[in-house]
């Protein structure tokens, strides 16, 4: 371990990076200890990385901070050093440091040429004690390892990255061959040769004097400019690979114009106005897995352009995707766990290789226990372990491709023109075929990975999946599950899997859905499954239903259990493209659980101790809706639906029409048009519409988290964007009771936790999910006393402006009727707030700093669980600190003392003597706990010393709900309990 200059040694003491000159925390490494950077000219002395522990649930590629001092940052090549780290792809941030100044450069940004780096300079800090205060607050340890860093720094995104500028230049290139004439698959061939070409020159396996012998050029632009060069070069490449790679059609060597074309791509000219520009892009330095990404472009464009036959059809019908590198390092982070490297692996859906390549890695750094591998460890891999099918056959050569690149990156002696040479990989260890057809032998497989198609081919492919498999569960929509059985055909006792599904059969009502889960589920236990859900905006965005990762026989656990884990959005994993779940998002769930109620299985995973509880307990003593609309002679029916018009409506004629917007909270327009179709697809019976009529509406409004409902007492036929309930045969007040219960902050915190759309994908109710509302006896109900007070709220809301304290009123009165307690409350008022995270802006401002008014909050309901604990004696009181911490903390601090006084708990603002590491370090010393080292990641440590405990969380404002503070206190009185002290 190299000894730092003492201007960066202090700077990263400053900001928490460093103690006393050593790493203050597994997340930190100085130059000299083993390091998988790999960069050309750039060499940190330092860096911080997002990932210390393969089995912490981080699904992180290893996000990097670089820190590298300088005499005169004037003198040295900082954008150079900028475009290195650009094209890595995993390095957000970049730290110049020198004697005067730290300049933080934004790793995400498009590089600029030489003189020019200040343009992807964020800030610079001078080393004064208020600079370098700031500097810790935007970008120190703490603020990387809370995700803080990415609230102040919304234009560090992957939005910028190679990955997304890569591939978007590439789709322009290919639109352009294709557009002057070129095939797309000839477009896409030559594309691939030229890109794979590059690559061998950038990482000098083929060198300048080399090129010039095989094709008398030193460059490939140049080579492309002469078709005689370029079919030595490409004859040359489909030799040595074996023809893997390219289709037989892009064989052949296109028009010049078409080469000349590549060739200015690859030196940056730009095709409007002839000028060049920096070419950003250094291979030597990309991930293959990056490059292999280049076959989900390829095949989404081929399915939406003018491609025929196997390609024929849309990719988003078909399941393409591209898995990002995040849920790659997901799943094989926990099946590799425990391997030796002689194991095989199989992707039986294997797209561009992205898994497989991850794999091959792997497996050699396993054989090779942190020595430089051999060749023949890695051939070994490459020939022997790793097994992938599809049925696309460009996917399979790109995978090949894929392949090829790492065995050349891995090699030790790539640079050796012997070394260049493999065996064939198609029709080998790679085949071209229908996964539930292929014959791969007797052998069986130790661990089996993969992301197969969601495709929902409709009720004819449902109808043909299932005669393919008879006697087995097959989910309506999607066929991820159906590759998982077809897996296991494959697999012996131990085999582990791990697979990105659809999220779909597990948290749907259709029994199909959920028995096809289930079943799975067994087979393989014991499972892991991990909600992915809430990340659908940039970890599959392409795709139209949520994920969920399945990890079976990687963790020990009773097989009767399932460990279940909810990787929540956060502005580092959309901004950074990383997973992050803490340990506080790890659950297990009985398997008797999910069988005896479905509800409890997404309620697991979004909610806590305390929303299982409630529902257990509403379910046990009330009945659900559809039972309680029965017993009045109704039930809840779905809107007319125009369709095909198909079937006569001339009877709805002249009555009002409740069209897709006519309802509103408590709300009902006045002047409703009038029905004049006479036809209609599902025009349903005229009892169904009639007064007193109940509507609710299946999506909710634009950021609100109640459900939509009105009452109407006149007739009126409803558009299936509606359910409804006619309450013709009892009295109107049953209607405003029920409309006041499913209007109510109860019924928003019900169908977050067990509707099977709203809160994984969509803002949308579906009528199994209503049904299945625990009610009170409505007619009973709506003669109680309080009963009458939530029907008169009801009645005054329809014709009252609505606002907080008229919605706080019917929710009060709901929870009277149902008879919750206090802590039932606190609750499902949390549960409301928590439904608004399904829009961006709940979301966003679910991770905004509490306030003081959060933390007074979260610790009086701490407060109220832990009085009930000492209420006994009566002789002990608790008191609550909460730290007065700066607005741009990380971190807050809450402490709760255990005080020899009588008398109710108190709650007090304490402005701390000194900064954050400060309160830290000094609750350090009072625990002797080592506060810094623990607090990686986005973990909450719960610190405890006599008479005393301190919650220690990141500041995001869903973190210190009410809610998590009876959650905290049980976990406080448990370990006072069991004697732990440090969580």
């Amino acid at each position: 371990m190299s000894e730092l200059v003492a201007p960066l040694r202090d700077v990263l003491e400053r900001t928490g990076y460093l103690t006393s000159g050593e790493p203050a925390a597994p997340s930190v490494a100085l130059a000299g200890s083993d390091s998988p950077i790999r960069l050309p000219s750039f060499e940190p002395d330092a860096w911080w990385w997002s990932n210390t522990e393969p089995s912490s649930w981080s699904g992180n590629v290893d996000l990097r901070v670089y820190f590298k001092y300088v005499d005169d940052p004037v003198a040295h090549p900082v954008a150079e050093w900028q475009q290195e780290v650009w094209n890595q792809g995993f390095c957000p941030l970049l730290w110049i440091v020198s004697p005067e100044r730290i300049d933080l450069y934004n790793g995400f940004g498009y590089p600029q040429r030489p003189g020019e780096a200040p343009r992807n300079r964020l800030d610079t800090f001078r080393l004064l004690d208020e600079e370098l205060t700031r500097l810790d607050l935007l970008a120190g340890r703490l603020a990387m390892e809370t995700g803080q860093f990415w609230r102040h720094a919304p234009g560090v995104n992957r939005r910028t990255s190679v990955d997304g500028q890569l591939l978007r230049a590439l789709g322009i290139l290919e639109r352009d061959l294709v557009d002057d004439g070129l095939g797309r698959e000839a477009a896409q061939g030559l594309i691939g040769r030229s890109i794979f070409a590059q690559y061998l020159i950038d990482r000098e396996i083929v060198d300048e004097t080399r090129l010039e012998q095989m094709c008398g050029h030193q460059d490939l632009p140049t080579v492309l400019s002469d078709p005689a060069a370029t079919g030595r070069l490409f004859d040359w490449l489909r030799e040595t690979f074996n023809g893997d790679m390219f289709p037989p059609a892009s064989t052949s060597v296109p028009a010049a114009t078409y080469l000349n074309r590549v060739g200015d791509f690859l030196t940056a000219t730009d095709p409007e106005t002839g000028q060049r520009n920096l070419f950003p892009y250094q291979f030597d330095v990309i991930p293959v897995e990056l490059i292999s990404s280049i076959y989900e472009q390829f095949v989404h464009s081929s399915m939406s352009g003018s491609a025929t036959g196997s390609q024929a059809g849309s990719a988003r019908s078909q399941g393409v995707f591209y898995t990002p590198l995040a849920a790659v390092s997901l799943i094989l982070d926990e099946v590799f766990d425990g391997l030796t490297g002689g194991e095989r692996v199989l992707d039986l859906s294997c797209g561009s290789g992205v898994v497989l390549v991850e794999a091959v890695r792997r497996l050699v750094s396993l054989q090779s226990s942190g020595a430089t591998p051999t060749r023949r460890m890695i051939r070994t891999a490459l020939y022997q372990q790793v097994h992938g099918v599809d049925i696309s056959p460009a996917a399979v050569r790109i995978a090949a491709f894929s392949l090829y690149l790492a065995a050349l990156e891995l090699d030790p002696r790539r640079r050796r023109l012997d070394g260049l040479r493999f065996q064939p990989l198609v029709d080998n260890t790679l085949t071209v075929g229908d996964a539930f057809e292929v014959d791969l032998g007797p052998r069986k497989f130790d661990v089996i990975v993969g992301n197969p198609p969601w495709s929902y081919r409709g009720r004819q492919g449902t109808a043909a999946r299932r005669i393919r498999s008879p006697g087995t569960f097959r989910p309506p929509r999607g066929e991820s599950l159906d590759f998982v059985d077809r897996a296991r055909a494959f697999a012996h006792d131990g085999t582990k899997f791990g697979m990105i599904l659809s999220a779909m059969p597990f948290f749907s009502r259709s029994v199909t859905g959920v028995e096809a889960a289930r079943s799975v589920v067994e087979a393989l236990a014991p499972v892991v499954l991990v909600n992915l859900s809430d990340l659908s905006g940039w970890l599959f965005p392409k795709a139209n239903m949520p994920a969920v990762a399945l990890l079976a026989r990687v963790r020990e656990q009773p097989p009767h259990r399932m460990t279940l884990a909810q990787a929540w959005w956060s502005r580092a994993s959309a901004s950074s493209h990383t997973i992050e779940i803490a340990p506080s998002d790890v659950t297990t769930l009985p398997m008797a659980s999910w069988q005896r109620n479905v509800g409890l299985f997404k309620a697991a995973f979004l909610g806590r101790r305390h929303d299982l509880l409630l529902l257990d307990d509403l379910w046990e003593k009330l009945e659900p809706l559809g039972t309680r609309l029965e017993a009045v002679g109704t039930n809840l029916k779905a809107g007319l639906k125009l369709g095909n018009r198909s079937v006569d409506s001339a009877f709805l004629t002249g009555l009002p029409f409740a069209a897709r917007d006519a309802v509103s909270h408590f709300m009902m327009a006045d002047d409703l048009p009038v029905f004049q179709t006479d036809r209609a697809e599902r025009p349903r019976q005229i009892a169904t519409y009639r007064a007193p009529l109940l509507l609710l509406r299946e999506f909710m409004l634009q950021r609100h988290p109640r459900p939509v409902v009105a009452v109407t007492e006149r007739d009126t036929v409803y558009a299936d964007a509606y359910f409804g309930v006619s309450f013709a045969h009892t009295q109107s007040d049953v209607a405003y009771l029920l409309a006041g219960v499913l209007g109510s902050a109860l019924a928003s915190w019900y169908f977050l936790m067990t509707g099977s759309t709203f809160g994984l994908w969509m803002q949308r109710l579906l009528r199994a999910d209503v049904v299945t509302l625990p009610t009170p006896d409505l007619e009973a109900a709506v003669r109680s006393e309080v009963g009458k007070i939530v029907v008169r709220r009801v009645r005054a809301l329809h014709h009252e402006a609505r606002d907080d304290l008229s919605w706080e009123s019917l929710d009060d009165a709901v929870f009277d009727l149902y008879g919750l307690d206090d802590e039932d409350r606190i609750v499902v008022r949390d549960g409301l707030y928590r439904a608004t995270w399904q829009w961006e802006a709940g979301r966003l401002d679910s991770v905004e700093r509490a306030n003081s008014a959060d933390l007074e909050r979260y610790a009086r309901a701490f407060l109220s669980t832990m009085d009930a604990w000492l209420s006994d004696s009566n002789r002990r009181r608790m008191r609550a600190e909460i730290y007065e911490l700066s607005p741009d903390s990380p971190l807050c601090v809450v402490r709760f003392v255990l005080e020899n006084t009588p008398g109710p708990s108190v709650v007090e603002m304490v402005a701390p003597d000194g900064p954050l590491s400060a309160v830290l370090s000094r609750i350090g010393e009072r625990t002797k706990v080592r506060i810094s080292e623990a607090l990686v990641g986005v973990r909450e440590l719960r610190v405890h010393a006599r008479d005393e405990v301190s919650m220690i969380k990141p500041a995001a404002r869903r973190n210190w709900l009410a809610m998590r503070g009876l959650e905290d206190a049980d976990e406080v009185v448990q370990d006072s309990v069991s004697g732990s002290h440090t969580k």
